[in-house]
């Protein structure tokens, strides 16, 4: 079994090797590989950094950072201070944290003094040289469900099913560290796992594991993009889901399919005009939504403040319109940053401090982040339009110095 998993791996070097990370019409992803890539991966997990042509991160003044007087820092240090509860034992944030935990509720005056202080701004750029890149939004989605299967309540939403099995490729060859396949076991080989139409045609062992059953199949197809919500049942009671798996076939665009059979243009793809055309088109939703093979299982978690945003990868609670999903190759997880982009589908600035609370398989470069809209309608509203130019400046503490091929020493 070692022996074969050694050849897997082999074979998965090349695999991953081909995979393109690309940015889907629809918002934020699990993962985004390009169509065909990678049969077996989980998201397409994410390679080594190559070696950038231009250094990704250059120390520069805060004169530099466009609308940086105009920031709005003070509704941003609820985030910080909210980052600073997983990163206040690491030796470079240490001070800084235990100093602006001192502030607790500065002006924006006394936040941009703070940060100017405490802080060396670094300017983001692509290994291209590009320093503008694009800037996506996601949100959490709320929906209608119930705990038990009752019209309208038709649709399910799945944990993890028992077969599904996950490979640590560095347990194999260290060179694939942070690397995993998911997969099953088919006699004495490990193949990939179902794929989102198998599991719709009752191909995987997912009977009994329904976690709630809800009213509308392209809502449950948009919280498995945006892989955390919020769900509502009839008596009233409000309840989150979160991550817990995913099949291991990479993200393909609904929104790119029906952009290339001509059913939308592409500067209407987006998560709205989706929906419109799923209600347009009933008939054609399971074909359509069956394009993207990726499929996520849920996990029930608490709600214990209903105010409160899902849980990041830096494992604190997210802030609507201030955290920010980031490749942390570049950017270490917990960093204030600094963008300057534009409101959704608008030309109207948008300039503020946001912090790098969450990562994303379709986040893959430098300058390319995905702004937290919030929870519910409104929320989606914005997410879903926005795909805008932006440029980024992380703020590291003084003592922290990035390595020179962009990412951030620990």
């Amino acid at each position: 079994m070692i022996e074969h998993l050694r050849r897997l791996a082999f074979l998965a070097t090349g695999i991953i090797a081909g995979c393109a990370l690309q940015p889907s019409p629809e918002g934020s992803v699990a993962g985004g590989c390009a169509p065909g890539a990678c049969p077996a991966c989980p998201v397409c997990p994410a390679l080594p950094a190559a070696l950038p042509r231009v250094n990704a991160l250059e120390p520069v003044d805060f004169s530099a950072l466009t609308g940086w007087k105009d920031g709005e820092h003070a509704a941003a240090w609820t985030a910080l201070l909210t980052s600073c509860r997983a990163l206040r034992w690491r030796e470079a944030w240490r001070g800084v944290c235990a100093r602006a935990m001192e502030l607790r509720a500065p002006s924006d005056e006394q936040a941009r003094r703070f940060l100017e202080d405490h802080f060396v701004p670094w300017r983001l750029a692509n290994p291209d040289g590009a320093l503008e890149g694009v800037i996506t939004g996601y949100y959490e989605p709320l929906l209608r469900g119930s705990r038990t299967r009752a019209a309208p309540y038709l649709y399910p939403l799945y944990g993890p099913p028992e077969d599904l099995l996950t490979i640590d490729l560095a347990t194999v060859s260290p060179e694939l560290r942070g690397l995993r396949l998911r997969g099953r076991v088919e006699g004495k080989r490990v193949v990939p796992y179902y794929s989102r139409a198998e599991i719709a045609r009752g191909a995987a062992p997912v009977t009994g594991k329904e976690i709630l059953w809800v009213d509308d199949p392209i809502e449950a197809f948009f919280l498995q993009v945006q892989g955390s919500g919020r769900v509502q049942l009839e008596g009233g009671e409000t309840l989150r889901l979160g991550y817990a798996d995913q099949n291991g076939h990479p993200f393909q665009s609904i929104g790119r399919y029906l952009v290339e059979r001509g059913e939308l243009k592409l500067e209407e793809a987006s998560m709205q005009s989706i929906k419109s055309w799923a209600a347009a088109n009933p008939q054609r939703l399971e074909e359509l939504l069956n394009q993207n093979p990726s499929f996520v299982f849920f996990r029930e978690l608490p709600l214990a403040d209903p105010a409160g945003g899902p849980v990041g990868a830096l494992g604190v609670p997210l802030t609507a319109g201030r955290s920010i999903a980031v490749d942390p190759r570049y950017i270490p997880l917990g960093t204030p940053v600094f963008l300057s982009t534009t409101f959704p589908a608008s030309a109207t600035p948008l300039t503020r401090l946001v912090v790098a609370q969450d990562t994303g398989g379709a986040i893959r470069s430098p300058v390319r982040a995905d702004l937290f809209w919030g929870s519910g309608a409104e929320a989606g509203a914005q997410a879903g339009r926005m795909r805008q130019p932006g440029r980024m400046w992380a703020l590291l503490p003084k003592d922290l110095k990035p390595s020179s091929a962009g990412a951030v020493a620990p």
